[in-house]
């Protein structure tokens, strides 16, 4: 008799909702449109946008400090990763020498050009780092080619992926600089989503970047959209986000999972519209969040369904490691905060 109401209370345990995730504004002293974000822990977190904008927390987010880097007013800064607590990057977008990536050991006092794009025809649209060491950075292709640049000794020097390794691109085809999210990165593994073409697709190299491979997705494809953001898990558990940015509340074509490493994509339904960054909460097994312009949505299965989050839009987000915060930025300087528990 004793048992039963142990059981009881242990399948209710079992049976209870997760906490609702609730975001908390903070203000970020500025009001352009904020589209790069990174966690480099729950206390340290940098902020990137419109008009040279570069914005750094040390304390949780409750203050933002400018870190400028002087002669860059006019950029527009899509990307930014950190590295640590003071070493970061960020990629600013544009035709031709409008695209760059500077770093920065020191806390954003003082900044060093690292790549700046000679090609005319270019337009870089995001970056990433797999460690202090080892980078990617992802452009709009040109004369059917992908543009694709690496560097293997943190940045000094940038060498582009040989258009042989790489498949032809589609006309049009590019990478949306929408979030600096739409390069993944596990070990050796790479993933890279696609857009602005007739198919949404996944550029995949599984040796660092030598060889690739490249796959078709389900998301919405066309001149305004395709894939926005990409992120996996494991090995062979990832998602895609996006959709047209040009239709914000609709959440058509929106969403894929895959769970063979890329190779197949399956939609999924239940985002409130389009969607321009996703990520999964790290050291959890089933949490993912996606944010966009017209609101967010949370999942507790990794995807395959969806619960929307309330309170505004966003257009990037990014953990910190240990997952127990998520800073969000979008239009109007916004900079949100979930706290994870």
């Amino acid at each position: 008799m004793r048992v039963l109401p142990v059981v009881a209370l242990v399948t209710a345990f079992a049976a209870a909702p997760p906490p609702a995730l609730e975001w908390t504004p903070l203000k970020s002293g500025v009001t352009v449109r904020l589209r790069g974000v990174s966690a480099a822990s729950a206390s340290v977190a940098w902020a990137t946008g419109a008009n040279g904008t570069i914005l750094r927390t040390t304390n949780g987010g409750a203050t933002w400090t400018p870190r400028p880097i002087p002669g860059t007013q006019a950029l527009d800064f899509r990307d930014v990763d950190a590295i640590s607590s003071r070493v970061a990057y960020v990629l600013s977008i544009g035709s031709g020498a409008a695209s760059r990536i500077y770093r920065t050991s020191d806390g954003g006092a003082h900044w060093t050009l690292q790549f700046g794009n000679t090609d005319p025809k270019g337009f870089f649209d995001a970056m990433t780092f797999r460690d202090a060491r080892r980078g990617l950075a992802i452009g709009d292709s040109v004369d059917g080619q992908f543009v694709i640049v690496r560097t293997t000794d943190g940045g000094a020097v940038w060498s582009r992926v040989p258009a042989k390794a790489l498949p032809p691109a589609l006309p049009g085809e590019g990478a949306f600089a929408a979030s600096g999210s739409n390069i993944a990165v596990l070990g050796d593994a790479i993933w890279i989503g696609t857009g602005a073409a007739k198919t949404a697709r996944v550029l995949h190299s599984a040796d660092a970047g030598r060889t690739w491979t490249i796959a078709d997705t389900p998301l919405a494809a066309g001149a305004s959209a395709g894939i926005f953001s990409i992120a996996f898990r494991d090995p062979k558990r990832g998602i895609v986000v996006g959709g047209d940015y040009r239709k914000e509340g609709d959440a058509t074509g929106s969403a894929a999972i895959t769970e063979d490493g890329g190779r197949t994509w399956t939609a999924v339904k239940g985002l409130g519209g389009f969607r321009s960054a996703v990520a999964y909460v790290p050291r959890s097994r089933t949490d993912v969040v996606a944010v966009g312009p017209s609101g967010a949505d949370v999942s507790h299965d990794n995807g395959r369904t969806w619960t929307a989050i309330a309170g505004p839009g966003y257009d990037a987000i990014s953990f910190a490691p240990d997952g127990s915060v998520a800073y969000a930025t979008g239009d109007g300087g916004r900079i949100g905060k979930l706290v994870v528990r």
